[in-house]
């Protein structure tokens, strides 16, 4: 029997390769599975969904617990790298360094780490610390992979265009220094306002890049034009779950109106689905339960 790749070293690969993958984005195992089933090359586990899903809270409420115990459950679900949201280190560069190797000790295959102040805010009053402190931080985070597991990955992501009257300039300056001095796996230009500039970003800054593109542009660069830009991976944090939550939403408020009218409306459409009907024994394979029962249980 071939021996088993370890999950860093195919997230690092997927990384590397010239070729474009989709990092599918959620929160839980369930999304993973699905993603895994329909033969998606690595999950990500997005921060703002585990607050939203796991604390009913937008993002900024989880702490680095919360996303250990939550990516633990995910990884011993699935035999596809999962990819982590890291926040911002979860303070300062020794924090950071102990981050890292939490990440690594639960199975989590990568992560990436922002430039934001801690604890990181949103809308008009987000701020980034310095180069020279980010700097600090990835050098730690470095220096903690390469202690546990070098294939580990860290992506350095730079949040500077979500702060109000930060230039484009900037952003790339911070991208470069990130890679040059830190010599981080992947960088990340996130808060760009086009297409025009996240082409250019990806053309300035040393590869792999992996841009963060804002969900409002229209129309959205397709898979092909992202491949042609230089991407390394088509980042989408919510794929396994903002069409379940519309659809969630949407037949809720039905059910509200015409009770379980709704609901013979909702079955005869996955009847109809050209994917067919999904359901937990479906994705989450449960003849596997099945055969293990008659492997170890007695009669």
């Amino acid at each position: 029997m071939p021996e088993r790749q370890p999950m860093t070293t195919r997230l690092k690969t997927l990384f590397q390769r010239p070729e474009l993958f989709v990092l599918a984005g959620g929160i839980n195992p369930i999304g993973a599975k699905m993603a895994e089933a329909l033969g998606y090359d690595a999950f990500y586990m997005s921060g703002g969904n585990t607050s939203a899903h796991q604390l009913g809270w937008p993002d900024s409420g989880t702490s680095m617990r919360d996303m250990v115990d939550n990516a633990r459950k995910i990884v011993l679900t699935v035999e596809i790298p999962v990819f982590a949201d890291a926040d911002t280190g979860y303070g300062d560069a020794i924090s950071t360094h102990y981050t890292v190797r939490e990440y690594i000790q639960a199975g989590i295959a990568g992560c990436h780490i922002e430039d934001q102040s801690f604890p990181p805010k949103s809308g008009p009053r987000r701020r980034c610390i310095s180069i020279k402190e980010m700097v600090g931080k990835l050098r730690a985070a470095m220096d903690a992979k390469e202690a546990q597991d070098p294939d580990f990955v860290i992506m350095a992501r730079c949040d500077l265009g979500g702060v109000p009257g930060a230039s484009f300039a900037e952003i790339i300056e911070r991208c470069q220094a990130y890679k040059a001095e830190a010599q981080v796996d992947v960088v990340c230009p996130n808060g760009l306002r086009t297409w025009e500039e996240i082409q250019e970003a990806i053309r300035l800054i040393p590869g792999p890049v992996v841009p963060l593109i804002p969900a409002h542009l229209s129309p959205y660069p397709s898979l092909q034009a992202q491949q042609d830009a230089g991407a390394a991976a088509a980042w989408f944090p919510a794929l396994t779950t903002m069409a379940g939550l519309q659809a969630n939403w949407d037949f809720l408020s039905d059910f509200q109106q015409r009770g379980t009218l709704a609901l013979d409306a909702l079955r005869a459409q996955a009847a109809q689905s050209p994917w067919g009907v999904a359901s937990n024994g479906r994705i989450l394979d449960e003849p596997r339960l099945r055969s293990m029962e008659e492997m170890y249980l007695p009669d």
